[in-house]
């Protein structure tokens, strides 16, 4: 059995002084990954005995960024997906496993205005076929913040944000586009008409205390991974972020 965790720490240098050390140790995982890390090189030590940690930075400092630790030492590891424009962000990180793929990914923020929406519809096509490319070889699990909510179910309040980033239909369109390419959403998987069940919430208007939320952290799995999947949860009691951590189990092994 392996025991995933994802999470948008939004700093992990703030969240290390909110609890981030307390919840790894309990919650035990076989890997965990981390978005929006907001670290260069050298700014963190962390002491996680018993994981191998692997880290992606951008090369704009105090931004985006992923990590990875693991337990099991990867037969590969990969930092971004080959294509200049998108690999100076530190948004990905891939480790080779025995059995499948896992990559790390921070996918970018349409942003307000849509002013960077074209850039992402880009992203999304690019990094589709990344995941289909690595598919071809051996099974794929994509986990961390996806920037978007995909149906109603996934957000509080849907009516008054479908032109707003995260909930465009360029941007829903696209995850469809990577559910028909034969990718699992596991949470729905498990828990398709589960309401309120949200892994973001904004600092403003105590959204977090009301859960208004939205639904924009995932662990997708490809298709031929679906006999293995044992569970999908969200841990939406764990503070020290504007995001919560999400949690994959899978009946296999690194």
């Amino acid at each position: 059995m392996v025991k995933m965790i994802s999470w948008n720490v939004n700093g992990l240098r703030a969240c290390a002084e909110k609890g981030f050390i307390e919840f790894f140790k309990k919650v035990d995982a076989d890997i965990f990954c981390v978005q929006e890390s907001k670290l260069q090189e050298g700014q963190i030590e962390l002491d996680l005995e018993g994981y191998y940690q692997y880290w992606s930075y951008a090369a704009k400092k105090g931004y985006s960024g992923t990590a990875v630790f693991t337990k099991v030492r990867p037969l590969s590891v990969v930092n971004g997906i080959g294509i200049e424009e998108h690999d100076n962000e530190g948004r990905t990180i891939t480790l080779e496993f025995s059995r499948f793929y896992l990559v790390d990914v921070y996918t970018p923020n349409a942003k307000r205005a849509l002013e960077r929406l074209q850039y992402r519809m880009e992203w999304e096509d690019d990094f589709r076929k990344y995941l289909l490319k690595l598919n071809s070889h051996k099974p794929v699990i994509v986990c961390g913040d996806l920037n978007v909510a995909h149906k109603e179910i996934d957000l509080k309040n849907p009516s008054s944000n479908r032109k707003n980033a995260g909930f465009t239909d360029e941007e829903r369109g696209k995850f469809s586009e990577l559910i028909d390419a034969g990718f699992i959403d596991t949470f729905r998987y498990f828990y398709p008409d589960k309401k309120d069940a949200y892994t973001w919430w904004s600092y403003m208007f105590k959204a977090r205390e009301k859960n208004a939320g939205w639904r924009i952290d995932y662990f997708c799995a490809s298709q031929s991974l679906k006999e293995k999947l044992i569970d999908a949860k969200i841990h939406d009691e764990v503070m020290g972020s504007d995001h919560c951590p999400v949690e994959l189990t899978i009946d296999d092994e690194l």
